[in-house]
Formats: C-alpha cells, structure tokens, sequence
C-alpha cells in the first residue's frame, strides 16, 4: 500500500513490549525495509497531551489506515 510521511495509521496488532493495542493511532515517521523484502515503518505514539509515548519499527502487515470510520477513545497505557 504505502503510507505517506507523518500520516496516522492504527496498529492492526497488540505491540506488548511498548505497551500499545491494536486499533492504537500512531504515526509514520520513516519508511524502510524490514525481514522478507517487506517495507518497514517507524512509527511514533503520542499520548493525549502529545508527549511521544513510544517509537518502533513495525512491517507494513502490522499497521492499517485511519479511516473516517474509525473514533478516538483515551485508554491509560498498558504496562509494558
């Protein structure tokens, strides 16, 4: 698919090391090959007051679009 720099995406998985869920909004600060040929992203997650919570490097198959379907909901962090 490819995503734009500094778009938001959701996280299609659980990241339990980082704390984050599925369905979590982060957003694509880099674009990069990652294992298998398949395109890498890093990704920033901001908390609700905008302080950066966490950065990772995901593959392409753990993140989707932010769609106009979609509605943000505040949760506290998980302990990672």
């Amino acid at each position: 698919m490819g995503y734009e720099l500094f778009s938001e995406v959701v996280l299609a998985t659980d990241i339990p090391a980082k704390g984050l869920r599925r369905g979590d909004v982060a957003t694509v600060v880099e674009r990069h090959p990652v294992a298998a040929g398949e395109t890498g992203y890093s990704l920033e997650v901001f908390n609700a007051l905008g302080e950066t919570l966490a950065v990772l490097t995901v593959p392409e198959s753990q993140i989707k679009p932010l769609t106009r379907d979609h509605v943000f909901t505040v949760r506290p962090i998980a302990a990672g």
